[in-house]
């Protein structure tokens, strides 16, 4: 049966209606992937075309005060890229600083613990009939998971001065308005819209870093963009560092490369999400780029995830550790067999002797044994 027709018209109506190209897609009974092309076609050949409004609002927990309104439209990226800065730029208006609170006493100054949290997929929706017995995701289930999962792991961990949170890519499923991927356009299983989205994510994160400077005297936040999210993970780079512009006991990483560093002593940690390099060849790009950190340290160590399997190399130059991940396989995954135990890590390393700990905490080990 012939897929129904209708007018370029009729489609940005429904956009503005639906409030995303996927869900004026849905509406319509069209292929999204066929749907962007005619209208790619249409703007090329009419010029700038609006698709309606939306709205943007505050990342509190009073919902609906409309901080910033744009036309919706999709020139080209440039056009994209100007409205998510005024996105960005509505947003760190309404932001109020955090208020520092009392550091904790002083600990183990030697040891520093990294929490690495890999493709989480905050927004995935994941049936537990597609995936067989690896369980459900969606909203809930990955909120309180990841939330009760950092209660556990710092009150297992070992006592340390310094904290590292580390959030290694793809902390969302997708990047804007319509839930399909950034680079092709691939429509993905989503549980909710970018609004509701975007305000769990900035509460888990303020909720997390909290739950750490109860404990540590110093957290160091790093937020890897990952090919899921390279976008938002910019946005909440910069809304971390102005919600704590005044805890002198936080710091963010604000670099937009996507690849980090932190130097401990004796000890260099890197961090990729592994969508440009694999473990393979990781190494040489980190010490290219950090050649002065790599010169003085003895023990390196490079963190990747985007596979959600965990994976450890060690070679000549550093060790190599692929990380797995807290959330359920999708559809996607399930159905080409990509099968993964999933947990998350707490590495502990000393300021002269390099890594000398590690902590695995699975979901079930969060809720208890089934």
């Amino acid at each position: 049966m012939p897929a129904p027709k209708h007018t370029i018209e009729e489609i940005q109506a429904a956009i503005a209606e639906e409030g995303s190209k996927a869900g004026a897609a849905r509406k319509l009974g069209l292929d999204l992937r066929s749907m962007f092309r005619r209208l790619n076609r249409a703007e090329s050949r009419e010029g700038y075309t609006a698709h309606g409004y939306s709205t943007l609002r505050k990342f509190t927990d009073d919902e609906g005060e409309v901080i910033l309104e744009w036309e919706k439209t999709s020139k080209d990226k440039q056009q994209q890229a100007e409205a998510f800065d005024e996105y960005a730029k509505g947003l760190m208006s309404k932001i109020k600083p955090s208020k520092p609170i009392k550091a904790p006493k002083v600990q183990n100054t030697d040891l520093i613990n990294l929490f690495v949290i890999s493709d989480y997929h905050l927004g995935m929706m994941a049936w537990h009939g597609d995936n067989t017995d690896a369980g459900d995701w969606d909203m809930k289930i990955a909120e309180d998971l990841l939330f009760r999962w950092f209660q556990t792991a710092i009150v297992q961990a070992p006592d340390a001065d310094t904290a590292i949170l580390c959030e290694l890519g793809d902390f969302l499923h997708w990047d804007g308005m319509d839930a399909v991927t950034p680079s092709h356009g691939n429509i993905l299983d989503a549980d909710t819209r970018w609004g509701k989205l975007t305000r769990v994510a900035a509460k888990l994160k303020r909720r997390i870093i909290g739950l750490l400077l109860e404990k540590y005297s110093q957290v160091h936040v790093k937020l890897v963009s990952g090919n899921h999210d390279p976008a938002s993970s910019g946005l909440y780079r910069v809304m971390m560092d102005e919600i704590y512009i005044n805890e002198p006991r936080v710091t963010v990483d604000m670099s937009s490369d996507l690849y980090h560093v932190f130097e401990f002593g004796n000890t260099s940690l890197f961090f990729h999400h592994g969508h440009k390099r694999s473990p393979k060849n990781v190494a040489e790009v980190f010490i290219a780029k950090f050649r002065e950190i790599y010169g003085r340290t003895e023990f390196s160590y490079a963190h990747l995830g985007h596979r959600h399997s965990t994976q450890v190399a060690e070679g000549n130059l550093m060790i190599v550790e692929q990380h797995s991940t807290l959330a359920a396989p999708d559809a996607y995954a399930a159905h080409g067999g990509w099968v993964s135990k999933r947990n998350a890590k707490v590495s502990t390393y000393h300021k002269k002797y390099g890594k000398v700990g590690e902590l695995v905490i699975s979901p079930d080990m969060v809720w208890g044994a089934k």
